[in-house]
């Protein structure tokens, strides 16, 4: 099985990480991929270049097998729809079972992404949540597709739901750029090479 983790990864972060360590063990997955996004259609735009980010991600996950950074997003014009990603993964592994990982927050919006029903004819949706989050009630489409135990996604290509239980970090991109504008010390939240390339780079900083 293949995990796939997106988002802006600006900058990538140990919550970011640390997730993907987890459900790596947890469904016992062959890789897992993490897709940048260019031009993403639900979110503002990235602060830092799109070659920046891959850059950091690349540094984050060095040495570190079964980590993959994929450019392809990067490497698409328009925008970066996730149903486009998943199509073209699926062409590359026809057999294997894509799993699709989003937080709880990305789930609530599902129904407002582009495509969103196709999501499964490609992959998996595997929804990471943490004690106390709140989720929408299932509609009846996730009712029918909605598996209870993880062998069902090791049997399947694609086409069901699970809910997972994670330790998510309470870390955020958005806070870490605004401890860089303010002169603030983010070791700790994110790789030292990952710091490191940002101070080379003075990236986030205020001008």
């Amino acid at each position: 099985m293949i995990g796939i983790f997106g988002g802006t990864f600006d900058p990538i972060h140990y919550g970011h990480l640390r997730s993907a360590v987890e459900v790596e063990d947890i469904f016992g997955l062959t890789e897992i991929r993490f897709i940048p996004g260019a031009n993403p259609p639900h979110r503002e735009q990235p602060v830092a270049l799109a070659a920046q980010r891959m850059q950091m991600l690349e540094l984050a996950i060095k040495n570190r097998p079964g980590l993959i950074a994929d450019a392809r997003e990067l490497d698409r014009e328009g925008y970066s729809y996730t149903v486009d990603t998943l199509k073209s993964l699926r062409r590359e592994f026809p057999r294997l079972p894509l799993l699709l990982f989003i937080g709880s927050d990305a789930y609530n919006n599902l129904t407002a992404w582009h495509q969103w029903r196709q999501l499964f004819d490609y992959a998996h949706v595997v929804v990471m949540t943490r004690p106390g989050c709140r989720r929408q009630e299932l509609d009846e489409l996730f009712k029918v597709t909605q598996a209870k135990e993880i062998k069902e996604l090791a049997q399947n290509a694609a086409g069901k739901l699970f809910f997972q239980r994670i330790t998510q970090l309470d870390i955020s991109a958005t806070a870490i750029r605004t401890m860089i504008a303010e002169k603030k010390n983010p070791a700790f939240l994110l790789p030292d090479a990952v710091i490191e390339y940002i101070k080379q780079h003075k990236l986030y900083e205020r001008h």
